[in-house]
């Protein structure tokens, strides 16, 4: 896909752009690429394509080469390595420095990077050092391949509206995407690229933050909703903390972890990083049982692409119904009993 490729596919000249190509900072945890960085990996891909540029990914870390091979199989067309003691634990000022060097000399067209926690935090900073447009927390992004403008789209008034947004003339533009919005891609064993080294140099670096302990989700004994095979999603209707301690128990009998609608979160019976929703996390699991949830619009495009759907609810007109497979009409704490005696009973 150079330039002077399309301009003698298509016999004539194309003008040059100073801002090119597609870039992603990609993520490494316990030296395995975070699953968003794969679904932004396959999204740029087909961006790319339209706009007839590579897809080319960042990695940092003191030790990442190994996760390279894993990118271009889902469609990178370059890996640019960042490797560095300094860069084994993630630190703001260090990879700020780092990526903003970086894309100041590269001049890329789009910046990706996932709406995780290192993600929420850097994107700004990075807008910031390069005077870029930042779009955060977006579940659809396309590009205008005419103007070689990128639409940006993310829900506003707690995912009551979206919003679309786009930067005629600004340059890198810089997205966010909310884990779970696009599929991880499939792996192309044919698929090759090269991969370069970026020169570390941050001997005037000193980080204002020093990280003194890392507790993972696991560590905790959860697994992260993003991989969870089953999930047990309570809303308001479970009525109280109560109800939320008998999803506790249908997870631990389903080997599932336990999620929440954004109404349990508001009413304080779950922690926001548990919320399923466009707001929340987006999920993907083989089981995805609703109890006590409506099923608004906001809950159902964190859910839809669940496998299987279960819905118990007291009101037989609830919308969830529309989308489960199977629903059950009744009290939920007793159909929820119920259903933990006997899956008790057959151990």
């Amino acid at each position: 896909m150079d330039l002077e490729y399309w301009e003698t596919l298509l016999g004539e000249a194309i003008e040059e752009v100073e801002y090119r190509d597609i870039f992603i900072v990609a993520e490494v945890e316990d030296k395995t690429l975070a699953p968003v960085s794969l679904e932004i990996v396959g999204k740029a891909r087909e961006l790319a394509d339209s706009l007839g540029a590579y897809v080319k990914c960042v990695l940092l870390g003191g030790d990442v080469k190994g996760s390279a091979d894993e990118l271009f199989l889902r469609g990178a067309d370059t890996v640019y390595l960042a490797e560095d003691p300094a860069l084994e634990e993630y630190n703001l000022d260090t990879y700020v420095k780092v990526l903003g060097d970086f894309f100041e000399q590269k001049k890329p067209e789009v910046v990706l990077l996932g709406a995780t926690d290192i993600g929420r935090e850097l994107a700004p900073r990075l807008a910031q050092r390069l005077g870029a447009p930042l779009f955060t927390n977006c579940v659809e992004i396309e590009i205008d391949a005419s103007e070689r403008l990128l639409l940006a789209t993310y829900p506003v008034y707690g995912g009551d509206y979206f919003h679309v947004s786009a930067s005629p003339s600004a340059r890198p533009q810089i997205v966010t995407v909310s884990p779970g919005t696009f599929a991880i891609p499939e792996a192309f064993e044919y698929r090759a690229g090269e991969v370069e080294s970026i020169p570390v140099e941050l001997p005037e670096v000193e980080p204002r933050v020093k990280v003194l302990e890392e507790v993972t989700e696991e560590a905790r004994g959860n697994v992260p909703l993003s991989e969870a095979k089953v999930i047990v999603s309570g809303g308001r209707g479970m009525g109280d903390e109560a109800g939320f301690s008998l999803l506790e128990r249908l997870a631990g009998a389903l080997k599932g972890v336990v999620a929440g609608s954004r109404g349990a979160v508001d009413e304080g019976w779950i922690g926001e990083e548990r919320q399923v929703g466009m707001t929340g996390v987006r999920v993907r699991p083989d089981l995805y049982i609703a109890c006590g949830i409506s099923g608004a619009i906001h809950h159902y495009i964190g859910m839809q692409d669940a496998r299987f759907v279960v819905a118990i609810n007291d009101d037989e007109d609830a919308p969830i119904f529309k989308v489960a497979d199977i629903g059950v009409v009744g009290d939920v704490r007793e159909v929820i009993q119920a259903l933990i005696e006997e899956l008790e009973a057959e151990g």
